[in-house]
């Protein structure tokens, strides 16, 4: 699914990643391993590997992380995502659960 994705809908996905590593003001080694690996996954420009890097730095705007904006098609893949990233390290944060409960009624 992850192929069937437009470059803006790859930068969406990676906006909501990044601050979902960032949930718990913290990212992770295991978290920016994810990261990483999903930027193989999604055959990110160099453009883009760069954008996601300041995410890493820097939380994404929270303006720019509108659930509704979201495709219908690809709230499930973005969820899973999510869910993934957050699982990531082997602990899910209090603030980490509550983004991801916010973000499945948000997208429901």
């Amino acid at each position: 699914m992850l192929d069937k994705l437009s470059r803006e809908e790859r930068l969406q996905l990676m906006r909501f990643v990044c601050s979902f590593a960032w949930a718990d003001l913290e990212i992770q080694p295991k978290e920016r391993k994810y990261i990483s690996r999903l930027i193989t996954r999604l055959h990110l420009s160099e453009e883009e590997k760069a954008q996601v890097k300041t995410w890493l730095e820097v939380p994404p705007e929270t303006e720019a992380l509108d659930p509704q904006l979201i495709p219908r098609a690809h709230r499930e893949l973005f969820l899973d995502t999510a869910r993934k990233m957050i699982e990531a390290d082997g602990k899910i944060d209090p603030e980490e659960a509550e983004s991801l409960r916010l973000l499945e009624q948000l997208t429901a």
